[in-house]
């Protein structure tokens, strides 16, 4: 079934996000979790490793699927970069977390035009620590963020906002195969996953062609539809096959940019 790609384009405009998208079957969804667990057999963990998709065959076809980017031209305009791609894995029983945040307060963008799409692998229940997000929140531009030392932050410097009215909080349960769109200025957070099974998701950024990074010239990104006229980002290689020696040996440093970039300061 076809999206509904100016509905759901109007609620993200409104509400920041739009979740429970269907964008894979559960049996394409399992396929591409054993593809990520196959991957993690042969190099350890790959949660949050920044540029997966430079990596891994699996993370780029749906990084590129073709509903997600109708979606996300719907929201961004014509001509998308793919900026990031990253597996977000709460192992179960773990006091793994995301504190209340916002994804674009340290990125060095020029601009917010940017979405999330996040996939679901396994499921993203309320017990599993799916994520909550504040509607209508992306409307009231950057929120004041206190860096933390907290360990079982997912987050790189533990950001946090702080005073959030929680009850105004809107649960973004998936099923594996369905995804979540959000803006980079949405609220949102997650709790520690009680659930028997790991929760699995594939997150990945889209910029609009045109958007820049200020810190610093040696950030990366790939056109993934339309034309990029400018010329900001350096290119990113996508993988012909996992785990490629040049692209293992190339990933220390795409992190290291990355950090940079997400850095806070």
């Amino acid at each position: 079934m076809a999206l509904d790609t100016a509905s759901l384009a109007a609620r993200y405009e409104q509400d920041g996000f739009v979740s429970a998208v269907p964008i894979l079957s559960q049996a394409e969804a399992a396929e591409h979790r054993a593809r990520m667990e196959a991957a993690e057999a042969r190099i350890g963990s790959i949660h949050y490793r920044p540029k997966i998709h430079t990596l891994l065959r699996s993370p780029w076809e749906l990084a590129t699927h073709p509903a997600v980017l109708d979606l996300a031209e719907a929201m961004l305009g014509p001509d998308i970069l793919l900026y990031n791609a990253t597996y977000i894995i709460k192992e179960p029983g773990t006091t793994s977390h995301v504190s209340w945040h916002q994804d674009l307060t340290y990125w060095g963008l020029s601009d917010d035009r940017q979405v999330t799409f996040w996939l679901a692998l396994s499921p993203a229940s309320v017990e599993s620590g799916c994520m909550r997000m504040i509607p209508g929140s992306h409307r009231k531009g950057m929120a004041e963020h206190a860096t933390t030392e907290d360990e079982s932050n997912v987050l790189f410097h533990g950001q946090t906002v702080t005073g959030i009215d929680e009850d105004a909080s809107v649960m973004c349960t998936l099923e594996p195969g369905e995804a979540s769109f959000h803006h980079g200025w949405t609220l949102h957070a997650s709790m520690p996953n009680r659930s028997a099974d790991r929760r699995i998701g594939l997150n990945v950024q889209y910029l609009a062609a045109g958007t820049h990074q200020t810190k610093h010239g040696r950030d990366t990104a790939v056109l993934v539809r339309g034309e990029d006229r400018h010329g900001y980002f350096g290119s990113d290689r996508p993988a012909e096959a996992d785990l490629e020696p040049e692209a293992l040996a190339r990933m220390d440093e795409l992190e290291r940019i990355y950090k940079e970039s997400a850095g806070a300061v």
